[in-house]
């Protein structure tokens, strides 16, 4: 412990001391124990790492790169990758586009008609009929939405429901090629349209409706004579029927249409397009019968209701000379005999025809069945020479027959002409 005397002392002393060097700025406390992190650790400032010389660009403004300049760039320097990548990028965006429009307008715009449930049983129909062959599927998918749409209460012979039936039996006609069970569905679907029309016919409320399921009947019926008629099945009687009865609907319908008028409401029938095919198909039915004298003025009718501009009218015209060339009537005590000379000449009048036809139709409405038939037509000309003994015109016309059978690629034709010259030359 120091004496209290000594304490005294010492302060006098530094009291002496500090009056004799006087302080300029008072005395501040020291803050050297309170400086903070930053103070004992200063950032460092940047510095310019690299060339000095280029230190004089940062006190310019930068030049920005536009995206078209950084492209030109890039071109310059790999011109072969670039426009690789801009051509599958362009194309890949082109298909994303076309995929999309695709599924818009016929996956999805194709059964906008129907609900969503019964276009989602025939989407997954149509997948497995088309795409990914399954049978089972398909048929069950489509028997499926029949099915549906019989328990939602649609009308079953709307066109949208009329159009699943057909779709059913196109596809087991020619994918399934089971043309009795596609004869099956078409047979339900016209017995369900006739006893509509016998019940509901008459009502004026149901004119328009009943136009709609009456021609439809019709084509169902033709399309029956068709399939009755195939080889595998062949059953040429019910063929027959179907055919008659087609043909009777369409014509009795259009006599009432013409005597008593087209009633308000009622809308247009079957165009002469469909009831010249029709017609056609009887005949083609009387033909392959050999009855050409039925074949005969259903060829003529059919001829006289298509344009002259389509060249389905030269095969019409061929098909009617070839008929008239071998009609034979019922042979009955009752009957004339049959001038052969008459007819021959008139099977030469329509095959001339048929040419003069087709030398008129130009294209782009001129197509092979055109020239096919043309062909034909010289074919047959050689025929009617021949039957009046004119062998040097026959050859003559199957020589031409030939060479333009061969000209379009119609070997059916090179090989009839080529018998016909063959057996001319045997004589």
């Amino acid at each position: 412990m120091i004496p209290r005397c000594c304490s005294q002392a010492c302060l006098r002393t530094g009291r002496r001391a500090i009056a004799r060097y006087p302080q300029t700025q008072p005395i501040k406390p020291s803050t050297t124990a309170f400086r903070s992190f930053s103070q004992w650790y200063p950032r460092p400032t940047p510095r310019i790492t690299g060339n000095p010389r280029k230190a004089s660009n940062f006190s310019q403004p930068r030049r920005t790169n536009t995206f078209r300049a950084a492209a030109r760039d890039l071109y310059k320097e790999y011109p072969f990758s670039v426009t690789l990548a801009s051509f599958c990028i362009i194309t890949a965006c082109l298909g994303l586009i076309y995929a999309n429009y695709v599924y818009k307008s016929y996956i999805i715009g194709e059964f906008a008609a129907y609900p969503e449930p019964i276009a989602r049983h025939l989407r997954r129909a149509l997948f497995y009929s088309n795409h990914d062959l399954q049978p089972e599927n398909a048929v069950k998918y489509y028997m499926k939405a029949l099915d549906l749409a019989t328990e939602m209460g649609l009308d079953p012979l709307s066109d949208e429901i009329l159009g699943v039936k057909f779709q059913l039996a196109s596809f087991l006609e020619k994918q399934l090629h089971q043309p009795k069970t596609a004869i099956e569905v078409l047979e339900r679907v016209k017995a369900h349209c006739v006893a509509w029309e016998k019940e509901f016919g008459s009502l004026d409320r149901q004119r328009e409706k009943r136009t709609r399921v009456l021609g439809q009947v019709v084509r169902v019926s033709v399309k029956l004579g068709e399939l009755y008629a195939a080889p595998e099945v062949m059953e040429t009687e019910h063929a027959e029927a179907s055919l008659v009865y087609a043909v009777t609907t369409l014509l009795k319908e259009q006599e009432r249409r013409q005597s008593e008028g087209v009633k308000e409401g009622e809308g247009d029938w079957i165009g002469a397009d469909e009831i010249g095919g029709a017609l056609e198909s009887l005949a083609n039915h009387y033909e392959s019968r050999s009855q050409h004298y039925l074949a005969t003025p259903l060829y003529l009718q059919a001829v006289s209701l298509i344009s002259p501009r389509d060249c389905h009218a030269v095969t019409l015209m061929t098909n009617l000379s070839a008929s008239l060339s071998q009609q034979l009537s019922p042979s009955t005590p009752y009957d004339p005999p049959v001038d052969r000379t008459a007819l021959t000449s008139n099977a030469r009048t329509w095959a001339l025809k048929a040419l003069d036809t087709a030398a008129v139709i130009q294209p782009p409405e001129r197509n092979q069945e055109c020239d096919e038939g043309c062909a034909v037509a010289m074919h047959n000309l050689g025929e009617f020479a021949e039957m009046e003994g004119d062998v040097a015109e026959a050859r003559r016309r199957y020589v031409e027959a030939e060479s333009l059978s061969k000209a379009i690629g119609f070997e059916e034709g090179v090989k009839a002409s080529r018998g016909r010259l063959k057996l001319l030359n045997e004589r």
